[in-house]
């Protein structure tokens, strides 16, 4: 990290909470939590604003979108985390190994490729959005919710790369572990993993 934050041994009140929920989450104490350590509060909004986005869409397509937006938004942290909540929430190894193996998402369904190269966009320069890439989306069968939500997911990731990387967070060894030494890193497209 690039500040110093608060430890977690050091976190009293609100921020305490948010470090317990997180170890809680994750099994140990993500490097990302200490991003937030100077204002929980904002970590607590943002934990509200996923999951709303989240829990309001399909979960795969959900993922799908996050890591196309974490990739074009070069987080590694972020594509890793996502790519494993596509395998192991989602159950979907086999796309999160497609992705891997061919990060421009050309290998994947036809729907599936549209809503990653569109949310990709989103991340990437929103302003360019035009509207043949909501007709693709629509010729693959998505409704116009359903593409509302694709936007909501790059959008809402572009927020939380940029709290990370600006602020020095890299990817857990934890989570890195998880993944076999190809796939990981195939993943690192920013900042590497912490050493520790």
């Amino acid at each position: 990290m690039f500040v110093d934050p608060v430890p977690e041994d050091g976190a009293t009140g609100a921020l305490a909470d948010y470090y317990r929920q997180q170890r809680n989450a994750w099994g140990f104490l993500p490097n990302y939590a200490a991003a937030f350590s100077t204002r929980p509060d904002v970590a607590q909004a943002w934990n509200t604003l996923n999951a709303t986005v989240r829990d309001g869409m399909d979960r795969r397509r959900f993922e799908v979108a996050t890591i196309a937006a974490s990739r074009a938004l070069r987080s590694t942290y972020c594509t890793a985390a996502h790519s494993k909540f596509l395998r192991d929430v989602c159950g979907d190894e086999a796309t999160m190994l497609s992705i891997a193996e061919e990060p421009s998402g050309a290998t994947l369904s036809p729907p599936d490729h549209a809503v990653y190269e569109f949310a990709a966009k989103v991340a990437a320069d929103a302003a360019s959005i035009e509207q043949t890439d909501v007709d693709r989306l629509r010729a693959v069968g998505l409704s116009d919710a359903d593409i509302a939500d694709v936007v909501f997911a790059a959008a809402a990731r572009s927020f939380f790369t940029r709290v990370l990387d600006a602020l020095g967070a890299q990817l857990d060894v934890q989570t890195a572990q998880t993944f076999p030494p190809d796939v990981r890193q195939a993943m690192i497209v920013g900042r590497p993993v912490a050493e520790t």
